[in-house]
């Protein structure tokens, strides 16, 4: 069994914010994710017969769509899903190697490759579905938010983000310090009512969402006045551009 680290106090707790008003599921993190990954700290990440109907693989980034309400009030809500980096990951205690630990300096959840044995335990723990089996490795693989690239000087600066905050489209996912109360993520949860997912398991997941908006009720069009070429009646045309003048 893996025991947690003590986090030091005021130590950052870095995760992601995903609008789930704006997220159009374009899929642009889930690819941009797989592209960065593939050859990197996680690399390689495998696909099983990727051109067939039963394609399968490692996918950090997966985006779930539904159908939410019925009628005009209905709408279709896209749910993208990755590691939440809880505070108290069942993932992480139930490792018989430690090879699933949390980091005490910013609190990403990470798999050490060389001491994992493959049992699963940790995807049977977790309640997210966030763990992802290579089957060609025979290891255990998660998100991890891009950990080597935040950290990685030799890269601008404004480009040391994960690899799916800097590809949305629509800037529906957002990075920082969620222990930071006036960080610009935690700022934002605050404003939008952020809520984390299925908090009453007692996982503390750090990534928040941002629920939809709701829709403003439409208003009814407005109907043209009729224009003189519209009135047929010669009096009531010679009436109009009287009364019009």
């Amino acid at each position: 069994m893996t025991c947690l680290p003590d986090r030091p106090p005021g130590a950052p707790a870095l995760g992601l914010v995903i609008d789930l008003d704006t997220c159009v599921g374009c899929q642009a993190c889930a690819t941009s994710c797989k592209q960065w990954n593939a050859s990197g700290h996680s690399g390689p990440l495998p696909d099983l017969h990727p051109y067939s109907a039963g394609a399968e693989g490692v996918w950090f980034n997966r985006v779930h769509s539904f159908e939410a309400g019925e009628g005009a009030a209905g709408r279709t809500v896209h749910f993208p899903r990755s590691c939440l980096h809880c505070e108290t990951p069942d993932c992480v205690t139930v490792c018989p190697t430690g090879a699933s630990y949390k980091r005490a300096e910013d609190g990403i959840v990470l798999v050490n490759h060389d001491a994992c044995i493959g049992c699963g335990l940790c995807a049977w723990a977790c309640p997210y579905g966030a763990r992802e089996m290579d089957e060609v490795a025979g290891v255990m693989k998660k998100c991890t938010l891009c950990v080597d690239r935040i950290y990685n000087e030799t890269i601008p600066e404004a480009l040391r983000q994960p690899a799916c905050v800097l590809a949305c489209p629509t800037k529906a996912r957002h990075f920082g310090d969620l222990a930071d109360p006036q960080s610009a993520v935690s700022q934002l949860v605050a404003d939008r009512g952020g809520q984390a997912l299925m908090p009453d398991l007692g996982y503390r997941p750090v990534n928040r969402y941002l629920p939809p908006r709701q829709r403003q009720a439409e208003s009814q069009p407005i109907e043209d006045q009729p224009t003189p070429l519209d009135i047929k009646n010669p009096l009531l045309r010679w009436m109009d551009r009287v009364l019009t003048r």
